[in-house]
């Protein structure tokens, strides 16, 4: 098979400046190849193609001559000689499915390969992408935290990835249930654009349920993994990926999460890479915010509120688009008064009765209608939290 020149395309989407759609085309068989090898970390296969520039070249490498690559491991020097075994017919089936989901490849040697990463100690050396790849010129912030959350924290990540994206930001997390879902969520209902980091393969929705919502940051936004097709979801994956999540955002918060927890793992490498990262403050006999708290004991910045918060992202938004058009919700004298006695932390019926001294009817009838504005969610049955603030 020849090797074909042309690489990924770019086509910029009509309301862009926020996006580049990728279209899987004319892709390399030996870039897929070389991307597809699991056992062999990005940054070595980066030095692979600058001892190969031609990659085919090392597809057919004589198996006496591996031995001889002095940065690969003896596991690495199998994996690479046991991946030669795929055939050329093999890889243009595999190349053929790419086009048939819509995988688009991009390597890092491509132009649109994102700079953010091209900085990182060990950055992947191709990406799979559904949907788009986040535009280099918007500002970006991942939200991340407990899949076991509580109903507080859903309405955290929620209220904060719907007003960050209004603002223009570009919401990044990795599509778990709990926080992740909820903040990607958060930003789709504001009309922004989010993406989804995945552990697995950019054409598996991991977890399952999350169906809709993989469909939907597809179409607004894109799935992205440094994992070939077809990769299942295995735990010594997802740390990995959480390094891609902090190097593609500008800043990382995180929500809720426990003493041991792959956000926390996700600070970490943020750290390291020189990012700003901040927590939300919990309460200290409630585990679900242990690792948070400890995070700022550690010097991360402190989550508020929401106006303070988007008064440090500032820095990062005020060049911005903005997602939307800035239109002010009209509220009735009495929706002001349920609407006020909301907040983060849900409230059942009984409890909004009695504050607001409505009849249960009367209650019901304001609840249907700030839910219909926008205003409000019912986390679960009869409970009630603000989702603008």
């Amino acid at each position: 098979m020849k090797t074909e020149a042309k690489k990924t395309e770019v086509k910029n989407q009509k309301d862009a400046g926020h996006t580049v759609k990728m279209e899987s085309k004319g892709q390399d068989p030996y870039g897929y190849w070389l991307a597809s090898i699991l056992a062999i970390p990005g940054r070595k296969k980066i030095q692979l193609k600058a001892m190969f520039p031609q990659t085919e070249e090392l597809y057919r490498l004589k198996p006496s001559q591996i031995p001889n690559i002095p940065f690969l491991t003896d596991l690495q020097k199998k994996s690479l000689q046991e991946s030669q075994k795929i055939s050329e017919q093999e890889l243009a089936q595999q190349l053929g499915y790419c086009q048939e989901k819509n995988i688009a490849l991009v390597l890092f040697e491509d132009l649109d390969y994102p700079q953010k990463l091209r900085d990182i100690y060990n950055p992947p050396y191709g990406l799979f992408c559904r949907g788009s790849l986040p535009s280099p010129s918007q500002p970006s912030i991942a939200i991340v935290g407990a899949r076991s959350c509580s109903p507080y924290g859903k309405a955290v990540a929620e209220s904060v990835a719907f007003h960050l994206a209004k603002a223009g930001m570009a919401i990044i997390s990795g599509m778990a249930t709990g926080i992740d879902g909820c903040s990607h969520q958060g930003a789709l209902r504001a009309g922004g654009y989010t993406y989804g980091i995945l552990g697995c393969g950019a054409d598996v929705c991991y977890p399952a349920s999350h169906h809709q919502l993989y469909e939907s940051l597809i179409a607004k936004g894109g799935v992205i993994s440094e994992y070939p097709p077809h990769t299942q979801p295995i735990p010594m994956l997802f740390p990995q990926r959480n390094r891609l999540i902090s190097a593609m955002s500008d800043v990382i918060l995180v929500v809720e999460a426990r003493e041991k927890s792959g956000s926390l793992i996700t600070a970490d490498f943020a750290l390291e890479q020189g990012k700003e990262v901040y927590a939300v403050p919990g309460r200290v006999s409630d585990a679900l915010s242990s690792g948070a708290n400890r995070l700022i004991r550690q010097g991360a910045g402190i989550f508020l509120s929401i106006e303070d918060f988007q008064k440090e992202m500032s820095i990062f938004t005020e060049k911005c688009k903005p997602s939307y058009k800035n239109e002010k919700i009209s509220l009735e004298k009495s929706e002001q008064l349920v609407y006020s006695c909301l907040g983060f932390n849900p409230k059942n019926l009984d409890e909004l009765m009695e504050e607001t001294a409505f009849s249960l009817e009367a209650l019901l009838l304001h609840l249907a209608s700030l839910q219909e504005k926008g205003c409000i969610s019912e986390i679960y049955k009869n409970y009630f939290v603000r989702t603008e603030i």
